[in-house]
């Protein structure tokens, strides 16, 4: 039986899905913003109170450690780019994409978009994957949706295993 390509995204996406919602559950307030380095990016509120993420074009070399918020922004900023680009009028500039400002607030934020981006997902053809019309404004005349929507599952995982490691590194600070 062959499975559809759609299917085969949305089941890869479940799967980091999955993994992510196993670290959620621990994640806190306090854990979100913890800082492993001193070089570190992370969110934090400015002046209107708008929560902001730590940025530099280009990335500075060493790149900074992150924070587990950072990578919840990271992974909204992505997803909220991506959809806006993808399936809407354009995306918000990334300093317009702030952080909710809460461990609960981020994982409700991050939980909308991966629904909103499934059934996106669950809606496209064959042929909506292989043409390159909704994803040229972003990534160029040669990434189909398949390309985009494949990378943006294998970015989800990266972030799920940063966010991971994180949360070991934090609980095994100062143990042993």
């Amino acid at each position: 039986m062959t499975v559809a390509r759609v299917d085969l995204l949305v089941r890869q996406l479940d799967i980091a899905w999955t993994l992510f919602e196993y670290h959620l559950k621990d994640i806190d307030d306090a854990l979100c913003l913890w800082q492993p380095a001193p070089n570190c990016w992370t969110v934090r509120p400015d002046g209107p109170g708008r929560w902001v993420a730590d940025w530099e074009v280009p990335e500075p070399d060493p790149v900074p450690a992150v924070s587990i918020g950072w990578v919840m922004w990271h992974i909204g900023f992505w997803w909220t780019t991506t959809l806006g680009h993808c399936f809407g009028d354009g995306a918000p500039p990334r300093e317009e994409i702030t952080w909710p400002g809460g461990a609960e607030a981020a994982a409700g934020w991050l939980r909308g978009l991966k629904d909103d981006w499934q059934a996106h997902l669950l809606r496209l053809t064959d042929a909506d994957l292989d043409s390159a019309d909704r994803t040229a404004g972003l990534w160029g005349q040669d990434q189909t949706l398949a390309h985009v929507a494949g990378w943006l599952n294998v970015e989800l995982t990266k972030n799920v295993s940063e966010i991971g490691l994180l949360r070991i590194l934090h609980g095994a600070r100062g143990k042993g």
